[in-house]
């Protein structure tokens, strides 16, 4: 790619809808309104989801459950995926600057899905019972931050 092959991404040359300009624009008298009914009226402002009076798609569906707005959530990693980093000592930095976690205020929980061959040692809020087992049975440390 150079300059004499770049081009404007898709619609980003065109022009604004005119309407209300007379009938040699194509958008005149009626301006896209149409004739008659609620759209065509002055104010008319209908809400999101409108379809004409019928029930709303968002009013027929049935509601079910509820979200926890107190719920906390656990970045997971798995065993099989510590394993593969090589490293004797994993801290939250190193997690971060792994890019396992996106920022240092995510908590980290660890699974004990996969096998763990050499010691090391694992800083995370959280450990599977599963997962704290095989680091300490391989002879690591599994240490709960606060």
């Amino acid at each position: 790619m150079n300059l004499s092959n770049l081009r404007a991404p898709k619609k980003a040359n065109r022009n604004r809808k005119r309407v209300g300009r007379g009938m040699g624009s194509g958008h005149g008298k009626t301006s896209t309104r149409g004739h008659k009914g609620q759209g065509s009226r002055s104010g008319s402002s209908l809400m999101r989801g409108f379809e004409g009076g019928q029930m709303p798609l968002h009013r027929r569906l049935p509601k079910r459950g509820f979200t926890n707005i107190f719920r906390t959530e656990y970045t997971v990693l798995n065993l099989s995926r510590l394993e593969e980093l090589n490293e004797s000592e994993l801290t939250l930095d190193a997690f971060i600057a792994k890019g396992l976690l996106a920022k240092r205020g995510e908590l980290l929980k660890i699974l004990g899905n996969g096998e763990v061959t050499k010691a090391i040692t694992v800083h995370a809020h959280k450990f599977s019972k599963s997962a704290q087992e095989k680091i300490e049975k391989a002879g690591g440390k599994a240490v709960v931050v606060a």
